[in-house]
């Protein structure tokens, strides 16, 4: 399916299933269809799944237009807003996550029922008061050390074999362009969510893959703590991408939180 945005961007989606919805969006450069197994689950369950291409990724547009967290955000207000939407379940991971804060920023919670963090601390360069940043990225070699990340293997299993080839299937010959997405990457990783996260009214779970190879996993607990109702859970012999590392565990838990 496809939706165009208010500055004309085309985005692209799928909308399955009925009952409870739930919005999913995944990280840097990725594809919907790494959270293959989690639709099929969750349709399975009764609910119905909107699983977003962000600008820029996966087969949505490309353009240099909104190149910023603030843009992503207002893509998944109108997305709601088009699909007519709320009490919405959301879940994401890495670089989606961050979308899920900065539409809180923007919009507030009012329309969320529950969401799901999937890997992703809420500051991404460390200090003084956050120890839990991306691998060593700090103020003094920020925004450059940002791009070590193109450098990092984000799985510590390899991801199931279906979920594989659905994401090929998908990317085809298609590259996703880092050079053009410089200024959305600088961006994510500048913002500070902590504040945010602070005044959120919906249960949230931060979830965290143990081998996590872009920060401590203690970042899910820290972040938690922060959450008026926060929890955190640690996932053992998963790395960032763990919802395709360990499908099965991540689907119960997943599950059990949503119900």
């Amino acid at each position: 399916m496809e939706f165009m945005t208010s500055d004309g961007v085309r985005l692209v989606y799928d909308d399955v299933g009925t009952g409870q919805p739930v919005l999913i969006m995944t990280g840097y450069a990725g594809y919907k269809e790494i959270w293959r197994a989690q639709v099929e689950t969750l349709v399975s369950q009764g609910y119905r799944v909107i699983n977003l291409d962000r600008r820029n990724h996966g087969r949505s547009e490309t353009t240099t237009k909104g190149l910023r967290m603030s843009r992503q955000a207002k893509d998944v207000a109108e997305l709601l807003a088009y699909l007519n939407v709320t009490n919405v379940d959301m879940m994401a991971n890495s670089m989606g996550v961050a979308v899920i804060w900065a539409y809180c920023s923007l919009f507030g919670d009012r329309l969320i029922h529950k969401i799901i963090s999937v890997d992703q601390s809420p500051k991404m360069i460390s200090d003084a008061s956050w120890p839990y940043g991306m691998l060593d990225l700090t103020w003094d070699n920020f925004p450059k050390a940002a791009e070590e990340m193109y450098h990092v293997h984000t799985t510590y299993h390899r991801i199931d074999d279906l979920t594989f080839q659905a994401v090929k299937a998908a990317q085809g010959d298609q590259q996703f362009d880092y050079a053009l997405n410089r200024p959305l990457l600088y961006d994510h990783a500048f913002q500070d969510w902590r504040d945010v996260i602070k005044r959120l009214q919906v249960p949230v779970l931060f979830m965290a893959g143990a081998k996590t190879q872009f920060w401590s996993p203690e970042q899910a607990a820290a972040t938690a703590k922060l959450c008026p109702h926060g929890m955190a859970f640690v996932m053992p012999e998963a790395g960032h991408i763990l919802m395709a590392e360990q499908t099965e565990k991540f689907n119960q838990v997943m599950l059990d939180f949503f119900n």
